[in-house]
């Protein structure tokens, strides 16, 4: 195990931004007491740490969301070391100026009539708490401190960093 660094506020949504803007993640919603996931990419994330995403109108999980408004997400970026969980409150807004303001041609493959398409909505998210585990110093010092701990059998100096995160 690593350092230890939770953090909170301002800190915490750096954080975020840092692990998860314009990221794919798993994006978990509930239904009768069972997760359902799917890939989703984050659009984008405010300066209070609200994170936004694309969806459609008639959605089975903008359904979902209306019925409970709980979500976890989840963050892996593999190449770096990089993993985040979120636990948040979510709910589906109509929001015109916000889709202008997040909109990218990419998103042309879900919504065919582009930032117009009468189909959009958005998912707000306002994440509450979470967990995140990074590397100190990139992946490959932190793969031969990976190591050095294997050899050693100190896994204070492993080169990873990780802690709760609040807001």
């Amino acid at each position: 195990m690593g350092t230890i660094k939770s953090l909170y506020d301002q800190q915490a949504v750096e954080k975020i931004r840092e692990m998860a803007d314009e990221k794919i993640c798993l994006f978990c919603t509930y239904q009768n007491n069972e997760i359902a996931s799917r890939p989703m990419s984050t659009a984008g994330i405010d300066d209070d740490g609200t994170m936004w995403f694309f969806s459609q109108k008639d959605s089975e999980k903008n359904e979902q969301l209306r019925l409970e408004n709980k979500v976890y997400l989840m963050y892996i970026d593999q190449d770096k070391h990089h993993y985040l969980s979120l636990t948040g409150t979510a709910e589906v807004v109509e929001d015109r100026q916000k889709v202008d303001e997040l909109w990218n041609g990419f998103l042309k493959a879900w919504f065919e009539e582009g930032k117009d398409d009468p189909q959009i909505s958005l998912i707000k998210v306002t994440p509450e708490e979470g967990h995140y585990w990074d590397t100190q110093n990139g992946k490959l010092v932190t793969l031969i401190k990976i190591a050095m701990a294997a050899v050693t059998g100190n896994r204070d100096k492993d080169g990873s960093l990780e802690g709760d995160i609040r807001l």
